[in-house]
């Protein structure tokens, strides 16, 4: 394949790039929402998608990608839209806030507070011995609760400034092609400049 690195990353490059772009982060923000926006779909379908992302990355991994196809599925959303989405809102740096956000909020539904020291007791075990049935509750439930009214008031925001970063990308695009039609027939008219210069 042309312009294929000689020597493949390694592992430890992947991971770091994956957490520290090699551009800036203002370039792969840049980078990706030019890749929303020339998505060849309607603007329904690109924000509900982007949306949708949003909203999925609110949930523990495991859960966010799936739950982003199938809203996609049924609000008519693009998937790759909604891929992107999430690798955008959701990330190795995002995630830790999005995530404590939920579990914070989850907490506050079920009014069952934090006691004043932190964590509940033997949270780093359960963490580490990955048992479903001990997460569930001090955990997994709070998240899973408190990851929707976040992840719906996130999702109706990226929403509406998709939908209308689409409509302004579309309509600047139409402008410029109709600009540039215009000017192309105007040179090659008989009576345009092409012919006068010719006399």
């Amino acid at each position: 394949m042309l312009f294929r690195r000689r020597k493949p990353d390694g592992l430890f490059e992947r991971v770091r790039t994956y957490l520290w772009p090699r551009r800036s982060f203002s370039r792969s923000f840049q980078y990706l929402s030019k890749r929303i926006l020339r998505l060849k779909a309607t603007p329904h379908a690109v924000a509900a998608g982007v949306a949708a992302g949003v909203f999925a990355s609110f949930f523990p991994v495991g859960f966010h990608f799936v739950i982003a196809f199938v809203l996609c599925w049924v609000i008519a959303g693009n998937l790759v839209a909604a891929a992107l989405g999430a690798v955008f809102f959701g990330n190795p740096l995002t995630f830790p806030l999005l995530w404590g956000a939920s579990w914070e909020t989850g907490k506050l539904i079920l009014h069952d507070r934090l006691p004043a020291h932190g964590p509940p007791a033997h949270l780093g075990e359960m963490l580490h011995n990955l048992s479903f049935a001990q997460l569930w509750k001090p955990v997994l439930e709070p998240m899973l609760i408190g990851a929707v009214p976040l992840g719906l008031m996130f999702g109706l925001l990226f929403y509406a400034i998709t939908r209308w970063g689409m409509n302004a990308f579309r309509e600047q695009r139409r402008k410029r092609l109709a600009e540039r039609a215009s000017r192309h027939g105007q040179s090659s008219h008989p009576g345009g400049t092409v012919g006068s210069a010719a006399r």
